[in-house]
């Protein structure tokens, strides 16, 4: 098979050649523009899911989505331990871009981007040096008064008001995407979500689309009781076996080939219909193919390299992220689940299998989750955010 023809893409964050079993939540996507656009009370939406189901990608389509539309449109990822304002900043520089192309107002445009340029510049310190400051790139004097109090949830309030009225102008509205939602920072999370509330009631055109780990709805209830109801949570799962072979078998017609029964049913067996996964065995399997149609054993054969790949990119880079405390801990998870991607394991067993107190292993746990390589499922028990990494963990001791 040519391997430039080859249509699979494995990729963080990538959109693959065919975005399979997601249309529900595109359609409630644009449900949610249509519905904003003419004033109608819509909450913000957060996703959840483990690592390599699409979450990156499905935000970015929806952002695409919104855009088409009309709506201003800007995309964050979050990091531990950063401030929000300056990539916010950044996103709503974009966003108001967006809406200026339609806005026939020049002044009201340079208003809000004076606005945003205040709120900007209060991620650097009062007390730094002029040239040691952080300078967004709006060419626009501040506006003082304005979203620069220096409390983030009042700037946020005030930003996101005036970015909304101006969407409001052309008919439209704002959709801020913000990827790794977890990682936002306590202050941050909660000052988001009050902003959010505040919008909310007043109907204004601004939506937060938030994605993140399993474990995020804890996160933002604990930051704002009333956050439970403030966000409609959607899970995004492993693709069910007619989805998963959409995946597959689309974008390999689109290119005029074929592939067998026999292979689709071991290329679902080796992906467990994981999107991330399915791109990368489907891109081993087409270029392992002498010819067409991809066969069983030609899956057979690219699984050592599908496999291989992985283990570098998608689960040794996490890996190498660990103290060898953590990694200790993390063996003991993969041995207590047998590898099994969606069991998690008790805190106490695992204690039990270190031989330790569970108290002596809280840091190891809990330097676990902020890295992303571990969440609490419920009370009392530890699950991998990353798909198969328990297998991945026991194979390196064979």
């Amino acid at each position: 098979m040519d391997p430039v023809r080859n249509p699979f893409a494995p990729g963080a964050g990538q959109r693959p050649p065919e975005l399979a079993g997601r249309e529900k939540e595109v359609a409630a996507f644009d449900v949610v523009l249509e519905r904003v656009a003419r004033g109608r009370p819509e909450r913000s939406l957060v996703l959840t899911g483990l690592r390599g189901v699409g979450k990156t990608v499905l935000l970015g389509e929806l952002r695409s989505m919104a855009i088409r539309r009309g709506w201003g449109a800007g995309k964050i990822e979050a990091r531990p331990d950063a401030g929000l304002r300056r990539p916010l900043s950044a996103a709503l520089h974009r966003a108001v871009r967006d809406l200026a192309v339609r806005h026939r107002a020049p002044d009201r445009v340079e208003q809000v981007l004076g606005v945003l340029k205040a709120f900007a510049l209060r991620a650097s310190p009062s007390d730094s040096k002029l040239r040691d400051r952080w300078q967004p790139g709006i060419d626009v004097p501040p506006t003082q008064g304005r979203a620069d109090s220096g409390d983030i949830e009042i700037d946020l309030v005030e930003l996101f008001t005036d970015v909304a009225e101006l969407a409001q102008d052309v008919g439209t509205g704002v959709a801020l995407l913000i990827d790794e939602m977890q990682d936002v920072m306590a202050d941050d999370i909660s000052a988001l979500c009050a902003a959010c509330h505040e919008l909310s009631q007043s109907g204004a055109p601004f939506v937060v689309v938030g994605a993140g780990l399993p474990h995020l709805p804890a996160v933002l209830s604990a930051s704002k009781s009333y956050s439970e109801r403030l966000f409609r949570y959607v899970r995004i799962d492993r693709l069910d076996r007619a989805d998963a072979d959409q995946a597959v078998v689309a974008p390999v017609s689109r290119e005029d080939a074929t592939i067998t029964d026999e292979a689709l049913d071991a290329l679902f067996d080796a992906a467990g219909g994981y999107p991330y996964f399915i791109q990368a065995y489907g891109k081993a399997a087409w270029d392992a193919a002498p010819s067409d149609p991809i066969t069983a054993e030609d899956v057979g054969v690219a699984a050592p390299e599908a496999e291989a790949e992985l283990a570098v990119g998608f689960f040794g880079s996490r890996y190498e992220r660990a103290t060898p405390a953590e990694r200790e801990y993390l063996r003991a998870m993969a041995e207590l689940t047998k590898g099994k991607t969606d069991e998690g394991a008790a805190t106490a067993d695992i204690a039990g299998q270190l031989g330790r107190k569970p108290s002596s292993l809280s840091p190891a746990r809990d330097s676990l989750i902020k890295k992303g390589l571990i969440f609490s499922a419920e009370r009392g028990r530890i699950a991998f955010t990353v798909p198969h990494f328990g297998r991945y963990l026991l194979n390196m001791d064979d």
